[in-house]
């Protein structure tokens, strides 16, 4: 016999329904009947007298429920957290092992069955951030698990709750350490890690997201396996790491441009620590007007370039303007490159689909009156899973072209 669940029913409509059996969690506030629950409870999902699963409920969110257990006899107490954080500890060591694991997304929301949780680890530091309301009131005990399954290297947990989509869930925006009991805070928010063999310091307070961008670890190895001997323009640098990728596997030289200077600043920190100062300049300036002013120019010195540029949509109502922009540059570099030369080409907007990121590549192609042969096309690293039936876990698309 079921044990009695202690939790608050909620109904959700048939369509919300066939869209859980398919394996998304999230649903939206329109497709739920609900009343008297109160933001971030933990309720179980009926469509008519047939359970779906249970989930965090807020009714001050459009997803007004996050679903992360399919399992009717689950109980929600430390036990079952620790389980999830063990089952996301031991994929990340299969998936990133050795000293991969020392630099690596812990867990990665809806894909670990964690929804709205975000922890990279930076070999000591773990980094969080938190965007669903029932994570953020569980979080104690998400912590105590992260601990005892990781056990002494971890020294501290940052906070990293600044995210704009806090607010819509009615959360407030913080950053800072989290007590751990019995652990003394760290006295400075920076270290440093090590990826593909290139040193990196990282501010847990400061730097980008939780600090740094981790997914795409394996794409910038599959970049510098191509770059020796290259003359390499690294756009959108952010912290150098493309470009220090290059220029460790045997680059000729190279040139790495962010518009941000304080990006810049620690782009030229980290090549430093790596010794790599004679192989890499730095410029801060527009990628836009420095890709045209190099066409303008004739300045064909480049024959690979790398484009990482941030999310230029975060939105659907935005794809069509992201996908002008994404355009703009390829096709600038397509047209700056000579015969032969290389072009690596991304994009971390979920909301610019593979296909229509594909789509604008041929066009840019076609425009630039060149042929595109396929080297690589790759995603975001393992340790960022992408879970079939939710398609917001696909986002980084990435490609390397010889330009014929």
């Amino acid at each position: 016999m079921k044990q009695v669940r202690p939790y608050p029913k909620v109904l959700i409509s048939r369509k919300a329904a066939l869209a859980v059996k398919g394996g998304h969690p999230w649903v939206f506030a329109d497709e739920v009947t609900a009343e008297d629950i109160p933001a971030g409870a933990i309720v179980d999902c009926f469509e008519g007298s047939s359970w779906q699963g249970s989930a965090f409920y807020n009714p001050n969110s459009k997803i007004a429920l996050r679903i992360f257990s399919r399992n009717s006899n689950d109980v929600f107490d430390q036990a079952f957290w620790t389980r999830r954080v063990e089952y996301a500890v031991a994929y990340r060591k299969t998936v990133m092992p050795g000293d991969d694991f020392k630099c690596t997304r812990i867990i990665h929301g809806e894909a670990d069955q964690m929804p709205g949780l975000t922890v990279d680890r930076f070999n000591g530091f773990l980094s969080v951030e938190i965007a669903c309301y029932g994570m953020e009131l569980i979080k104690d005990m998400i912590y105590k698990a992260l601990i005892d399954v990781l056990g002494d290297e971890i020294k501290g947990i940052y906070e990293r709750n600044e995210l704009a989509l806090r607010t819509k869930e009615g959360l407030e925006l913080y950053k800072g350490w989290y007590e751990i009991p019995g652990k003394p805070l760290p006295s400075s928010p920076v270290t440093e890690i090590t990826e593909n063999n290139i040193r990196y310091i990282v501010d847990v307070e400061s730097g980008q997201k939780t600090g740094f961008f981790l997914d795409q670890k394996y794409n910038r190895l599959a970049a510098a396996r191509i770059a020796e001997g290259k003359t390499v323009l690294d756009c959108f640098t952010h912290t150098g790491s493309f470009g220090l990728n290059c220029a460790y596997n045997g680059a000729k030289h190279v040139t790495s441009v962010d518009i941000s200077a304080s990006a810049i600043e620690m782009a030229r920190a980290n090549c430093k620590l790596n010794g790599l100062e004679d192989k890499v300049d730095y410029k801060v300036c527009d990628v836009f007007d420095l890709l045209t002013e190099l066409y303008e120019n004739k300045d064909r010195r480049y024959d690979y370039i790398i484009l990482d540029p941030p999310a230029f949509t975060k939105s659907r109502e935005t794809v069509s303007s992201a996908g002008r922009g994404y355009k703009e540059i390829n096709l600038k570099a397509m047209k700056l490159l000579p015969r032969g030369g290389y072009l690596a080409t991304c994009s971390c907007s979920h909301f610019m689909t593979d296909e229509l990121f594909v789509k604008m590549l041929k066009s840019a192609a076609r425009d630039a009156g060149v042929s595109l042969r396929q080297i690589e096309a790759r995603q975001q690293s393992p340790d960022h899973p992408i879970l079939w039936g939710v398609p917001e876990t696909s986002y980084l698309k990435f490609y390397i072209f010889q330009v014929v």
